[in-house]
């Protein structure tokens, strides 16, 4: 992990070459407004960079990293700040380039299903530019509205809809990037498949620490023909878990599988008041089914008869565009709707194999009473992503040490059964002392040789992704002596 003494960097020379860049405005140095950046959507951690830069175009991305490789500072992007694995948090001595002013779409072609944007630019603003042409952009994460696609291409994120049409990376094309040198390069392109090495799919998921996506190609999908939303309510969380494995061995792949315990139903009916969400359902189970008209009325039918054959009370379907965003508001209100319930919460963002549900919900319950902290549920149980969101309160001192040990051991249940420590919020500065748990040594240092190729200095993003100790109560005093700076919250 790169470490430099805050008292050696002279900062003038390096903001006054920032300034002549991007201008006065493009460069943000007091301390106040620099509070803006200094975490993401994870705030367990808090580092208030020494100057964050605002570039809107490719070239003034390269001359800021350029800067940065000349005085030998590390660097970190940050597009909305909403991601939940620290992948965004400071550094005491990194200069945080912030993506939110490059908000362009450049272009749009339809008849060959494709868009250039900057990374600045919000996830949903995509479907609305191509909409009235009858396409969309099919990853949606909850955060859409105010997520930035920067930010979805370095953690590859999800969404409801990830069960059927992929994560990010299944729907970008080509990146128009700059390495950690500051040298322009493109890879991928305008076409689905390019000869050579996948470095689009290497670069996706990647989480800013092999350089920094200026422009990206991403494919967009044709509207379905017909859509056709269904919630049923169980008093089982078992049952629920069981239907999600019948519907999927069917031979059915929903659009979307979303499933919700009692905890959340409660908590998002008392934010968002859809009137759709029975109280006292102890598990609720929301499938999308879209495709040909004919196609969605047998899927729909069959759903039906094994939601009722696994004990469902009831079914509701939607099938007007009202009506299913009123059934699927809820779901993507879950994690503010959390905040109303909690002084505080953690999630995790762990996968597991469809078949292991019932078990690892019943052992998740298990360690929610051995450790004494309330836990909602909420995740794509299509493909087995799960959202475990502990409630507790982090004004309590040494709360926040005991809820992270409890995260821990749910993402470490995942990888015992098969599974992964991230779905789609990325490991960032949170779960890098897992990946041992994941990966063996080898494996690890495999995919440190990529890293060092892009970035040999180790500029970009340092201290992301891999551990440098051994265990997790190593790191914690490593961030501690690395990074004096950091407060823990």
């Amino acid at each position: 992990m790169l470490t430099q003494d805050k008292k050696q960097i002279n900062w003038k020379p390096i903001i006054k070459k920032f300034v002549a860049v991007v201008g006065e405005k493009g460069v943000v140095q007091r301390k106040e407004e620099l509070l803006t950046y200094e975490c993401d959507g994870l705030t367990s951690y808090k580092q208030r960079p020494p100057v964050a830069v605002l570039p809107r175009t490719t070239e003034q991305v390269s001359e800021i990293v350029k800067i940065c490789n000349q005085y030998s500072v590390p660097f970190i992007a940050r597009g909305s700040g909403t991601g939940l694995s620290g992948g965004a948090l400071p550094t005491e001595n990194s200069v945080l380039i912030v993506t939110s002013l490059m908000r362009q779409i450049l272009s749009i072609d339809v008849e060959n299903q494709r868009a250039v944007v900057q990374p600045g630019v919000i996830n949903s603003w995509v479907t609305q530019a191509v909409s009235g042409a009858g396409f969309y952009f099919a990853p949606d994460p909850s955060s859409q509205i105010i997520c930035s696609i920067g930010g979805n291409i370095a953690e590859n994120s999800g969404g409801v809809h990830c069960l059927k049409y992929g994560v990010t990376t299944n729907h970008v094309l080509g990146l128009k990037l700059v390495l950690p040198d500051g040298e322009i390069v493109d890879v991928g392109g305008q076409i689905p498949e390019m000869p050579g090495y996948d470095l689009t799919g290497v670069f996706v998921g990647s989480e800013g620490t092999l350089g920094i996506a200026t422009e990206i190609t991403l494919k967009i999908l044709k509207s379905a023909e017909s859509i056709c939303v269904l919630l049923a309510d169980f008093t089982s969380v078992d049952a629920a878990a069981a239907t999600v494995s019948d519907i999927i061995s069917a031979g059915i792949i929903p659009g979307g599988m979303e499933m919700m315990d009692n905890i959340s139903i409660n908590a998002v009916e008392d934010v968002v008041a859809t009137n759709c969400y029975p109280r006292d359902a102890t598990a609720i189970l929301l499938v999308e089914i879209d495709g040909l008209e004919v196609e969605v009325s047998a899927n729909k039918q069959r759903v039906i008869e094994i939601c009722r054959q696994n004990g469902a009370r009831n079914v509701t379907s939607a099938s007007d565009p009202e009506t299913r965003l009123k059934l699927w508001k809820g779901r993507k209100a879950a994690f503010a709707a959390a905040g109303h319930i909690s002084p505080d919460y953690y999630v995790q963002d762990g996968v597991i194999p469809r078949t292991q549900l019932p078990y690892v919900l019943q052992e998740i319950e298990r360690l929610s009473h051995e450790y004494g902290y309330p836990i909602a549920n909420v995740f794509h149980a299509g493909d087995g992503n799960l959202h475990p969101l502990i409630l507790f309160d982090n004004s309590v001192h040494g709360e926040l040490e005991k809820v992270e040990e409890l995260g821990g051991e749910i993402l470490r249940l995942c990888v015992r059964v098969g599974g992964s420590i991230s779905g789609e919020h990325g490991i960032g500065a949170d779960k890098k002392c897992y990946m041992p748990d994941m990966f063996s040594e080898a494996d690890l240092e495999t995919m440190q040789w990529v890293r060092q190729v892009f970035n040999p200095q180790g500029l970009a993003n340092p201290g992301k992704i891999f551990p440098t100790p051994r265990t997790c109560g190593e790191a914690a005093k490593a961030s501690i002596q690395q990074f004096p700076g950091v407060e823990r919250f």
